[in-house]
């Protein structure tokens, strides 16, 4: 017997061609039962899809595009886990594009990449694209989806960051605390999103209307990691006379930094030092850390979850200029407060 085809299949699983053809491409549209069945049939009868075979008949690659700052950073590897996951599931590869701070890096994966048409369709975290760049995917029809903040004409997924910087700084003022320090990001992470300045713009605010003085000497930068924070964290505790009594780090990490260095003082937290983060670090809760969870795993799932729609919506890419594109949506993505026992009253 030869090898078998997509028909042999349909007729062993009891199912339509087109049917054994979606289950076996990973669409979405078809039933577990479904997806089961044409599964087992293909396996008994060795049947192996022909991706090139698929992608010549529907111009679809089954290939999205992953573009970060970088990957060695928690938030950035959870989105990705997220994104993979999803993905795999849906029988489609991942392109990792790590682009770092190189702006020529991304006008290559931009225009080269895509513009090639390797990919069927990109997720863009924490980077600002600029009008003209959305425009060139959107012209070429690839469905593009942020995360981390407005891209315009784009679907876009984002926590309200200046909201909840608020809100955590609420939670220490709320506590009596009013010597309360700030740790933000360096200039250069300011650079796409604006993400530090975001959250730090909260947190003054919400320092001015309680009618607390923001000192300039506790208003310190690192670069989000824990060894960063660490160490400018010790430079702010090391001045005796007068010490905050609390710190709110613009990130999980950047928090875990700030516990360690209160160690080395003999500080304890949250009797001598409440610190408060932001994120949902998983060492957070082994550290007991109060901070607001924003599952950046379930944002890069969604992300590829909203794509995947997108092009089973589109179907064919070739026909998609005659197809009305998707409505862009801008999601607001659910966060968590989580009090743990890092913040507490002031020491009298």
């Amino acid at each position: 017997m030869g090898l078998a085809g997509i028909k042999d299949v349909a007729d062993r699983a009891g199912l339509s061609i087109a049917t054994v053809s979606r289950a076996l491409s990973g669409k979405a549209n078809v039933s577990a039962k479904s997806r089961q069945l044409a599964k087992a049939a293909a396996e008994e009868l060795g049947f192996v899809p022909s991706y090139h075979a698929s992608s010549l008949a529907s111009g679809r690659n089954h290939n999205v595009g992953l573009v970060v700052p970088s990957v060695h950073r928690w938030y950035f590897c959870s989105v990705l886990e997220g994104v993979s996951g999803a993905l795999l599931d849906a029988g489609y590869d991942l392109t990792l594009y790590n682009v770092g701070d190189q702006s020529d890096r991304r006008q290559s994966v931009l225009t080269d990449f895509l513009l090639r048409k390797r990919l069927d369709a990109v997720i863009a975290v924490a980077l600002v694209l600029s009008e003209a760049e959305i425009k060139q995917l959107l012209a070429i029809h690839r469905p593009i989806v942020g995360i981390g903040g407005a891209l315009p004409g784009a679907s876009t997924i984002r926590i309200d960051d200046a909201r909840l910087a608020r809100k955590a700084t609420d939670h220490l003022i709320g506590l009596g605390h009013t010597r309360i320090a700030h740790l933000t990001g360096d200039g250069e992470l300011n650079r796409d999103f604006k993400l530090p300045g975001i959250r730090r713009a909260g947190f003054e605010a919400a320092m001015a209307d309680a009618g607390h003085v923001v000192r300039s000497e506790w208003m310190v930068s690192a670069d989000f990691t824990i060894q960063g924070a660490y160490a400018v964290a010790r430079n702010l505790l090391a001045t005796a006379e007068e010490r905050p009594t609390a710190i709110f780090a613009a990130s999980d990490e950047m928090a875990i930094g700030a516990i360690l260095a209160a160690r080395d003082f003999g500080l304890r937290v949250p009797q001598d030092l409440s610190v408060i983060g932001m994120d949902g670090h998983e060492l957070g809760e082994v550290l007991g850390l109060t901070t607001i969870m924003q599952d950046p795993r379930g944002q890069g799932a969604l992300a590829a979850r909203m794509i995947l729609e997108t092009l089973d919506a589109g179907a064919d890419p070739r026909a998609m200029g005659t197809a009305p594109a998707p409505a862009a949506v801008d999601l607001q993505y659910p966060t968590e407060f989580l009090v743990r026992d890092s913040t507490a009253v002031p020491a009298a």
